[in-house]
């Protein structure tokens, strides 16, 4: 039962990956169509960066193609390779939903970069209006919305279980504790490849420049590898590539009304990976899967996906037990 919640059959999943595949394909013959369209009307170099309307970057003919190949090429590679590796079946159609969202998008922007140069002699004068911006959120939006029709219905999430739960069965006095790392591979290489675009544009070009690419890969890394644990104290998480007592997040046991545990499908739950806020509920959600749901006394809920989440719950509904009954006292 476990493993046909985590992923889809493998049949089922290369349809997918495919799916997910082809609107990068369809992106890089319409590029290609217009490129061959204004190839004997493009200045050279062209405009392909605008700071406001102006244009302030720009780049040969043949290096922007390349690039562009290289951007759609890799991007679908890696979405493909997402889906081939262990998603979980709940979070396949918004992951195939932001396929074709990315392509479009992608697809927008590099297609409108190569009218936008056609018949202009002098690549400075090339203007990019700020509406183009809305346009190619709306096209994206749109396409998104027809990736997630094309992947059809996802699995219910599942429904949490009703009725007592667990307790860890410790002797009076006795104490324990419990500790588990979840890390997020994608979070991972991410981060680091921000801060190195962010290294190589601060040397490159300067470092105001750079200072938002930098920003990025220094809140991203923090959320990548986390150390979850459990106390008498309560629920504390730490990221592991910080040094020091720096907490995420820590929730004192008197907190806490009740823990259980259940798969979490952090797509269609909290919308994406990373520390996640909705109406009644936060958590930290780093992949689809096991997790540990505490509702707090407030009656909000806390989550975070976490292996052996089902021993970690049953700590802490014992360790709130004795603070209720201290309390009580």
């Amino acid at each position: 039962m476990k493993s046909a919640l985590r992923s889809a059959p493998p049949s089922e999943g290369s349809a997918r990956s495919w799916l997910a595949v082809a609107p990068f394909v369809v992106v890089v013959m319409a590029f290609a169509g217009v490129y061959m369209g204004v190839a004997d009307r493009l200045p050279d170099p062209l405009a392909t960066h605008f700071r406001g309307e102006r244009a302030d970057g720009f780049s040969s003919v043949q290096g922007f193609l390349a690039v562009s190949l290289a951007v759609l090429l890799l991007t679908g590679c890696v979405f493909g390779l997402l889906i081939q590796l262990r998603v979980p079946a709940p979070d396949m159609p918004w992951l195939i939903a932001g396929c074709y969202a990315t392509a479009a998008g992608l697809g927008y922007v590099l297609c409108g970069t190569l009218l936008a140069n056609a018949d202009v002699s002098d690549a400075s004068a090339v203007r990019e209006p700020w509406w183009q911006l809305a346009v190619g959120l709306g096209v994206a939006l749109l396409a998104g919305g027809l990736g997630r029709l094309l992947a059809g219905a996802a699995p219910p999430r599942p429904r949490r279980a009703r009725g007592a739960t667990p307790r860890l069965d410790l002797p009076a006095g006795t104490i324990a504790g419990w500790s588990r790392t979840i890390s997020s591979p994608p979070l991972i290489v991410l981060g680091v490849l921000l801060l190195g675009a962010g290294l190589v544009v601060g040397v490159l070009v300067g470092w105001l420049s750079a200072a938002g690419l930098l920003c990025g890969g220094a809140a991203v890394l923090p959320l990548a590898s986390v150390r979850v644990t459990v106390d008498r104290r309560g629920l504390a998480l730490a990221p592991t590539l910080l040094p020091g007592h720096f907490r995420l997040r820590r929730i004192p046991v008197d907190r806490i009304a009740e823990a259980g545990s259940r798969r979490i499908a952090c797509f269609a739950e909290f919308g994406g990976w990373g520390y996640r806020i909705r109406s009644g509920a936060s958590g930290l959600v780093l992949r689809s899967g096991e997790g540990i749901v505490v509702r707090l006394t407030n009656g909000r809920e806390f989550a975070v996906t976490v292996d052996d989440a089902a021993t970690a719950a049953a700590l802490l509904n014992t360790y709130a037990d004795r603070a209720q009954a201290r309390q009580g006292g």
